[in-house]
């Protein structure tokens, strides 16, 4: 099974990058592109076409998380495994949204990220235990709709929970008032949220500590 999977994988920490290279060789992974920040990654990934793409959270440049949005935009169907140091339930929740198959915690053993790889190529997400109880529990379906939203209506989600004006989502973005009002009816049509002026407003308080890390 390793030998029919092509994996794309990218860290800044070029020691990490090595020591995870010789483990997939190990494993007869095989690894067709290497990356040390998210740019490179981002064309490497357009290019070549993985099957997976192992990416470190926090990378120069882009994210791993910009850079699966970016390549998810192109409609391509490779898989992303993230990993990372973060274990906050935050960014299991960015995780979930973007349909990420997988999340692995770098102090995991490497056996670990050899079951996700498994795991995602047969089309299952695999999350480090450590998330069992956060994954299924914790995302409603109400929020489950975000996933409808583009990433600029997500953008302007968070400015509103924020507690800000559409004239003052426009200043921010560099919009006009008006195509913030669309976007705005855009996302309470995807929401499902009643047409009435501050049925967004409401819905954003709600879920306002969720929002933040959105």
């Amino acid at each position: 099974m390793s030998n029919s999977i092509t994996l794309f994988v990218a860290d800044d920490h070029p020691m990490l990058l090595k020591g995870l290279l010789d483990e997939l060789k190990t494993y007869n992974y095989k690894v067709v592109g290497t990356a040390v920040n998210g740019a490179s990654a981002l064309e490497q990934i357009m290019a070549l076409d993985p099957s997976i793409a192992i990416l470190d959270m926090e990378m120069p440049m882009l994210t791993g998380l910009e850079v699966i949005q970016k390549v998810k935009e192109r409609q391509m169907e490779t898989k992303f495994i993230i990993l990372t140091s973060y274990k906050e339930k935050g960014f299991i929740h960015k995780a979930k949204l973007l349909n990420i198959m997988g999340y692995i915690i770098k102090d995991e053993p490497f056996k670990e990220l050899h079951h996700c790889i498994q795991s995602v190529s047969k089309g299952v997400p695999y999350f480090s235990a450590v998330f069992n109880e956060v994954i299924d529990n914790e995302i409603t379906p109400e929020l489950q709709k975000i996933k409808l939203l583009s990433p600029s209506e997500r953008t302007i989600l968070r400015l509103v929970a924020q507690g800000n004006s559409s004239k003052e989502i426009g200043q921010l973005l560099s919009i006009s008032s008006r195509t913030v009002e669309k976007h705005r009816s855009n996302i309470i049509a995807k929401l499902d949220l009643s047409p009435e002026t501050d049925a967004l407003v409401i819905w954003t308080k709600e879920y306002k500590e969720f929002l933040s890390n959105l």
